[in-house]
This record gives structure tokens, C-alpha cells and sequence, in this order.
């Protein structure tokens, strides 16, 4: 499969954006939605990942402080090729924006995985829709896309 990634404005593909997180995270996953969408949305930069034949598949999101969050992609399409695509154009987003770190919100039984790729505890465990997670972080320059699955 080939992929390509486009950089969109929220509010110009909020609804595109929103119906591919729906799909995956409300609908697949049981996120609510007050939890899902939140104000960062409009202040994120934003990736919406198309394949050639099926369309907008994917999308994911940068937020202001380097979090990597909402990376949702539908689960025909769940490969290295498509997540490293999207993870590798929100890391060259941050890179233009000059972020030194990166940040994911990790649920705990993927923890040992990232800190093996190179990224620390940041701050303490906490629950978001009744899943425990922990912010992990990485400086930009070390980051690996290989680890990288489903975040919200």
C-alpha cells in the first residue's frame, strides 16, 4: 500500500477528521466523545494519512506542547508503513516548529516498550476514560517511529 500524508486546518476538515476518530475511538474503542474532543483540536496541527484507493484512512495531531495524540487509523489499514507515515510527518511538524521533545500519552501495559525506544516517564499515571496511561517523553532527535500503534 502507498500513502500519502496532508497537513489540514481543523477547522476547514473537522468533520472528515472527526468521522475517522469516531469510527476508531468512539465507535471501535468506546472512548466517549466529550473525552475524545477536546479544545486542543483547534489548536493542533493536524494529518489526515490517504491511500490511493480507499481515501482518508488515518489521521493523527500535534499539539502546541509536542504531544502526539489522536493518532487513529482504520484497522485495514493498521501497518508500520501507515503509522510510521503519520508519525513521521507530525515529528516534521514539530522539527518546523523547533520542539525540542516530543510527548505521547501512553496506556501502561505499552510503557516498557517505549522506554526502551528511548523515551522517560513524565509525570505521574493517570486515567482518561477509565484507561491508565503515563505521558512519557523523547527528544526529537532520538525519536523512533517503530514503536509507535494506536495513541489517543
Amino acid at each position: 500500500m502507498s500513502y500519502r500524508i496532508s497537513r489540514v486546518n481543523w477547522q476547514a476538515k473537522k468533520f472528515e477528521l472527526k468521522a475517522i476518530r469516531e469510527r476508531v475511538f468512539v465507535c471501535e474503542l468506546h472512548i466517549p466523545k466529550d473525552v475524545e474532543f477536546d479544545q486542543q483540536d483547534i489548536t493542533a496541527e493536524h494529518l489526515i494519512i490517504i491511500d490511493d484507493h480507499d481515501g482518508a484512512v488515518g489521521t493523527g495531531r500535534l499539539c502546541q506542547d509536542g504531544l502526539l495524540s489522536r493518532i487513529a487509523i482504520f484497522k485495514s489499514h493498521r501497518n508500520r508503513e501507515a503509522y510510521s507515515s503519520l508519525i513521521s510527518g507530525l515529528v516534521d511538524i514539530a522539527k518546523d516548529k523547533g520542539l525540542e521533545n516530543i510527548y505521547i500519552q501512553c496506556i501502561l501495559d505499552e510503557v516498557p516498550e517505549f522506554l526502551q525506544s528511548g523515551f522517560s516517564e513524565h509525570g505521574h499515571v493517570f486515567m482518561e476514560a477509565g484507561i491508565p496511561r503515563q505521558r512519557l517523553k523523547c527528544p526529537i532527535q532520538a525519536l523512533k517511529t517503530e514503536p509507535f500503534t494506536m495513541l489517543h
